[in-house]
């Protein structure tokens, strides 16, 4: 590039965009990169502040702000997501159907660190929708060294940064525990929670199985679900350390895998999450939910569910890292996920 005077500029091409700002009304590009100034050009660039600008003196050895954009973006854009027109320099990603999106967050990092570029997006590990915007980058100034970007694709590792995992059409059993609900006494409102949080993904519900306290009867009903062919299978009440609550036994008389019981999160510290591996050579998540699941807006089932929903296995580890916004403020006014719930 080159700086020129505005008044000068007649004839020559236009290596970045011009932004008009007029608040409440427009920020838009009054003329694109590639642009060749006009005599008629030069009043509307000087009103809108621009007295000198650059023009394109070409450097084999320099990468212009929209073809950096460019390799920003292919360093970035993995599964089921697609890319926007370069627009001031900058390229966003757009999801391209609903599921979980996943983000290498070591080399996302590592890219950021190196300077003069920058990728800013959403959380990963939470559901996105058709159409959401997940990511924007660019570099910061006009032009950036082909060196430069080089690093910036050896720093961003063999992957995509960015990935959308799609949902799994999902076979579930409920088992609810506890002799108060198993012989009437009470009303069981955990079910109609847990339906209700079941239908915002591909799901089909094959029943839910009242038990007593009895350890074994825990087992057995778990075990009839995996028989039926689910899953995910979902188990509610005695969850606690009371003699009485003996669930998390009861799960891991299955054979499953327990990767945790307990979590990090409030409300939902007595979560159990343990996996059981089919004859069929199939993994099928058991989850023990906390009693919180029951009457708090969000918990911890909230992180889990959609990870388990795409078949993202989860380890002891990413539950330790839950701490970190791990609180629930319980706001009179819900945005979850807009808020720093799981964050």
């Amino acid at each position: 590039m080159k700086l020129i005077a505005t008044e000068d500029a007649v004839g020559h091409v236009l290596c970045h965009d011009i932004t008009q700002i007029i608040r409440g009304v427009t920020k838009d590009a009054v003329f694109r990169k590639g642009h060749v100034v006009r005599e008629e050009d030069i009043p509307v660039l000087l009103s809108v502040g621009k007295e000198h600008l650059y023009v394109w003196e070409k450097d084999e050895n320099m990468l212009h702000e929209n073809d950096a954009a460019a390799v920003l973006y292919d360093i970035c854009a993995g599964e089921h997501i697609h890319g926007t027109d370069v627009k001031e320099g900058k390229i966003e990603l757009i999801a391209d159907m609903d599921g979980l999106l996943k983000i290498d967050r070591q080399h996302l990092r590592a890219v950021n660190s190196l300077g003069e570029m920058m990728i800013a997006s959403i959380h990963g590990d939470f559901p996105v929708k058709k159409g959401d915007k997940l990511a924007g980058t660019r570099i910061i100034p006009l032009i950036i060294e082909k060196e430069k970007m080089e690093a910036a694709r050896k720093a961003g590792g063999d992957a995509p940064l960015f990935r959308i995992l799609p949902f799994r059409q999902k076979k579930v059993g409920i088992v609810t525990t506890g002799s108060e609900v198993f012989k009437g006494r009470i009303e069981d409102t955990f079910g109609p929670v847990i339906r209700g949080k079941l239908a915002e993904y591909p799901t089909e519900v094959l029943g839910q199985t009242y038990v007593d306290d009895e350890k074994e009867h825990i087992t057995d009903a778990i075990l009839a679900f995996l028989a039926q062919g689910a899953d995910l299978i979902v188990c509610t009440g005695g969850m606690s350390v009371d003699p009485d609550d003996r669930t998390p036994g009861a799960i891991a008389a299955t054979g499953a895998r327990v990767i945790t019981y307990g979590a990090p999160v409030l409300p939902g510290a007595m979560m159990m999450i343990s996996y059981y591996q089919t004859a069929d050579g199939r993994c099928v998540p058991i989850l023990g939910l906390p009693g919180c699941v029951m009457y708090a807006k969000r918990t911890i089932f909230d992180l889990v569910l959609p990870r388990v929903m795409a078949d993202d296995e989860i380890t002891r580890e990413d539950i330790a890292g839950l701490g970190e916004g791990g609180l629930c403020l319980s706001c009179k006014v819900c945005t979850f996920p807009n808020c720093g719930f799981g964050k």
